[in-house]
């Protein structure tokens, strides 16, 4: 189980500092061997990292600045009426704007590697400044994407009866269709009837007027984030290091809270179901497991990969009753969700599986086919080699964190973890927030140095991508 297969790891909070308490209480007892004093422990002796801790803060606080400086470079073309202030310039806005995801980037990697030095936060506090920090980008307008016009405009569709996986925002005019991305205005919707379910109330709450709409879902997405966090600390064997990975996490908090992507939902998922597949291996918890993972695949189809992750392991250990009653009940789940819409609304998937964003590796095999054999054979060929490379990372990502010397020792959320760093580095299409299935099933998991990594990878793909495709300016 999450809270007890892992009580050998140290606990954040009152429980750890009682352990190392006992502990320090111990080594004293022991007659010095020399006249000089004894070498405390590191746990001891690591106070709170202010620098990090005061680049992280830093950075939301900047990223908050470019959202309520509204409409700029790197947020929608129309502010929210709730925190605002004069709209900054392109060159100033996209200034502040990586100077912001820097500095948050750089925060986390101290306070990460204070962590490692024996630094433990309280995780009561961690989610309480998440908190603050959550609300502020909720009040002020989304920040880094422009997604969240989007799925406002997809709403929007379902609402007035028509369909989202036919028609598309430019169908609609008016001041939805005004905010959408160039990139995304002849596009019919990619999410499932989940995420078409949310967007759709909002809209009912939101009528013509866009503006409220969108504010119904940041509000919402806000919720998932905070509720989220608070399942990860209560479940977690290291309360502090998940509020960090998580609530606190200044990276996340722009990105996801920021931006309001629908995968903070996939996340809240994703921790549910891989907290009661540890908790509950009866039949009732299986069945339970399988209904959280079809309600993920019903945000985003890529959540099958979450699925893959924590049901390999019963696979390999041939544990045929778990595996057939959370794969009835997942099926049975993504059936009911969309039978009612028609496999149509898997029909987007297939023009956006045919993108490759920047950076990424797959520009390469896609400007030698530009060049020699097509666009098309280039595209096969990616199709093809990158799921095989995210399998060999998934393997290899696997033996750096070491496998558990329990079968019920978060094996589960182990693989699903590999499995979608995995899928970070290797997908020919990555976004920063695609990283919201990753880190929370981290933080579920001890310490390892795949967390730096998964940190890079975030950063790196957040300077690359927070425009919201109006462009550099410079």
């Amino acid at each position: 189980m999450v809270s007890t297969s892992t009580a050998t790891t140290d606990r954040s909070g009152e429980a750890g500092a009682a352990a190392s308490g006992t502990a320090a209480a111990g080594a004293v007892a022991v007659p010095a061997q020399s006249s000089g004093p004894a070498r405390r422990r590191p746990e001891e002796r690591a106070g709170p990292p202010w620098v990090p801790v005061a680049l992280s803060v830093a950075g939301v606080l900047l990223m908050v600045l470019v959202a309520i400086a509204a409409p700029n470079d790197h947020t929608l073309d129309r502010a929210m009426p709730l925190l605002r202030l004069p709209a900054l310039s392109g060159p100033v806005s996209t200034f502040l704007t990586c100077a912001a995801i820097a500095a948050q980037g750089m925060g986390l990697i101290g306070m990460l590697s204070a962590a490692g030095r024996g630094w433990r936060p309280s995780p009561r506090r961690l989610l309480a400044a998440g908190g603050v920090g959550a609300c502020l980008l909720t009040l002020a307008t989304p920040v880094g994407s422009a997604d969240m016009a989007s799925y406002a405009a997809y709403g929007r569709i379902a609402s007035l009866g028509l369909d989202p996986y036919r028609v598309v925002p430019a169908d609609l005019g008016g001041d939805y269709a005004r905010l959408v991305s160039s990139s995304w205005l002849r596009t019919p919707s990619v999410y499932g009837p989940v995420a078409t379910f949310v967007q759709r109330l909002a809209a009912d709450i939101g009528g013509e007027r866009v503006l409220v709409t969108i504010g119904v879902l940041m509000v919402a997405n806000t919720l998932v984030f905070l509720a989220t966090g608070l399942i990860l600390v209560r479940s977690a064997a290291d309360r502090g290091r998940a509020a960090l990975l998580w609530a606190a996490n200044p990276l996340l908090l722009g990105i996801l809270v920021g931006g309001g992507h629908l995968d903070t939902y996939i996340a809240l998922f994703a921790v549910s179901a891989a907290v009661l597949a540890e908790r509950r291996p009866d039949w009732q918890g299986e069945a339970m497991v399988g209904l959280l993972l079809g309600l993920a695949c019903g945000v985003k189809i890529s959540a099958a990969l979450l699925v893959i992750g924590l049901t390999w392991p019963l696979l390999m250990r041939r544990d045929w009753n778990r595996l057939l009653i959370r794969a009835a009940s997942c099926l049975g789940v993504i059936v009911l969700l969309y039978a009612p819409v028609g496999l149509h609304a898997l029909a987007p998937l297939s023009e956006a599986s045919q993108l490759v964003s920047a950076p990424s590796i797959w520009q390469i095999p896609q400007l030698a086919g530009r060049l020699l054999n097509g666009p098309a054979v280039a595209a096969t060929l990616t199709g093809v080699a990158w799921p095989l490379l995210m399998l060999v990372l998934a393997r290899l990502l696997m033996r750096r964190r070491g496998h558990p010397t329990r079968r019920d020792q978060l094996e589960q959320p182990r693989t699903a973890q590999a499995l979608a760093l995995g899928w970070n580095i290797a997908a020919p299409w990555c976004m920063p927030w695609y990283t919201a299935m990753t880190w929370p099933l981290a933080a579920l998991l001890p310490r390892a140095r795949t967390d730096y990594l998964l940190t890079a990878i975030t950063l790196g793909l957040a300077l690359a991508h927070n425009t919201g495709g109006h462009g550099w300016s410079w």
